[in-house]
């Protein structure tokens, strides 16, 4: 394999106000001297990363700043990292920003880098899952468990996962327009003591979009048993927030011998309201999202506004996630399916979601967000119906727990783990 290599003295002028030796440029060369492509997942055309000097707060537009940024260019071809100077008519896949102290922090030690991106010393905008692929494929450790991502080969298409840790495997399943990156807490929170697999969902992330699919619960569920299948897992404790806990609950009622325990982290639950849009729902296409009706800054633009704190954290990089798929007509068709089989879905009936949810047998534990806008705890009265046998904790957050309150949500889910049947 070709050594990784720095093109700092390449004939062309330098694109950059950074001095040719500074620190943090030599921190930048640390990190992709210890490039591992085996741990990174990278666009079949290759990626541009950028890891930018300066304010992390003044990088959260996403935007002009990274034409403007100062600092350098990882360019990564067939398994080769090439740190270049920047190139501002070049647009990065994923934006990194720190100043040079944090650099250097994270250039002597990996781990300070989730630190940083939590004390909001370090961003990572566009592409989450690149920025924070580069950091785990430079960090020189061959721990088996060290944090590493991985397009798997199912028969449905590749899907793409997020691993770490080892032990007893749990799997993580994100919500209606996440990705697995909306897991990234639980890895540090979790991977001490288990093998943690977050992956992202069929039409979602950097999995495959197939259309046509039907995008309901019980396709992700069947997805996520071939993705078992071809790691060669028998079973697992299944975690999902939002939409995704609605399919670990379809797992524990469709293939309950896959399942150990289940942790329903704000999951969504079949409306018991009336529902007065389905009929027309049932007769509008989703495929009807391969058009984009308005224009990216329009629906940039909505979304920032929706999201509150949308330019800081992991709100900016969750946006940032969301638009990435969105913004593709495949993964917009998705989206639209998705959202219209939760909004249709039957809640009674022999077949209806309530009705069936009593036949969960194993342990399961619900966590409510006191201010979830999204799925009020009021359901809780009704899954205590339904599930008597159930645990359920509620904490002082919003809709997904494991971003809002890290530390209360994974101490609950370890207690409850580790507790007896």
């Amino acid at each position: 394999m070709r050594k990784n290599r720095v093109t700092w003295e390449a004939s062309r002028p330098m694109a950059t106000a950074v001095p040719p030796r500074s620190r943090a440029l030599r921190a930048h060369e640390t990190l992709v001297g210890r490039f591992d492509p085996s741990v990174i997942e990278t666009p079949r055309r290759g990626a541009r990363i950028r890891l930018a000097l300066g304010d992390p707060a003044a990088a959260n537009d996403g935007g002009s700043s990274a034409r403007d940024a100062v600092g350098s260019d990882v360019v990564i071809e067939n398994d080769w990292a090439d740190l270049q100077p920047i190139e501002p008519a070049r647009s990065p896949d994923a934006l990194l920003t720190a100043d040079e102290p944090t650099w250097i922090r994270i250039a002597e030690d990996i781990r300070a880098a989730m630190d940083a991106f939590r004390q909001g010393r370090l961003s990572v905008r566009r592409n989450l899952s690149l920025g924070v692929g580069l950091l785990a494929a430079t960090t020189g450790s061959k721990d088996p468990g060290r944090l590493r991502f991985a397009r798997v080969r199912t028969p449905i298409g590749y899907l793409s996962t997020m691993e770490a840790g080892a032990g007893d495997p749990i799997v993580l399943l994100h919500g209606l327009g996440g990705t697995k990156a909306s897991f990234l807490p639980s890895m540090n929170w979790l991977a001490d003591s288990y093998r943690v697999i977050a992956v992202d969902l069929p039409g979602f992330g950097d999995s495959v979009k197939p259309i046509g699919a039907r995008y309901d619960a019980r396709y992700f569920a069947q997805s996520v048993i071939k993705l078992l299948d071809r790691l060669g897992i028998e079973h697992a404790h299944v975690v999902g927030n939002s939409m995704g806990g609605r399919v670990a609950l379809e797992l524990g009622m469709f293939a309950p011998e896959r399942v150990d325990k289940l942790v329903l982290l704000a999951p969504s639950l079949a409306w018991l309201r009336g529902r007065p849009w389905a009929p027309f729902l049932r007769l509008l296409r989703p495929e009807l999202g391969l058009l984009q009706a308005a224009p990216r800054p329009v629906v940039e633009g909505i979304v920032r506004r929706i999201v509150p704190g949308a330019s800081d954290g992991w709100s900016a990089a969750g946006v940032d996630e969301f638009l990435r798929a969105y913004l593709d007509p495949r993964g917009r068709a998705a989206f639209y399916a998705a959202a219209r089989q939760i909004y249709l879905e039957e809640p009674h009936g022999d077949e209806g979601f309530w009705t069936r949810l009593r036949s969960i047998q194993g342990d399961s534990l619900f966590v409510w967000g006191l201010e979830d806008n999204l799925v009020p705890i009021s359901f809780q009265r009704h899954v205590r119906e339904a599930l008597p046998l159930a645990r359920h904790v509620e904490l002082d957050c919003g809709h997904v727990p494991q971003v809002e309150a890290p530390r209360e949500t994974h101490a609950a889910i370890k207690q409850f783990l580790r507790s007896a049947t």
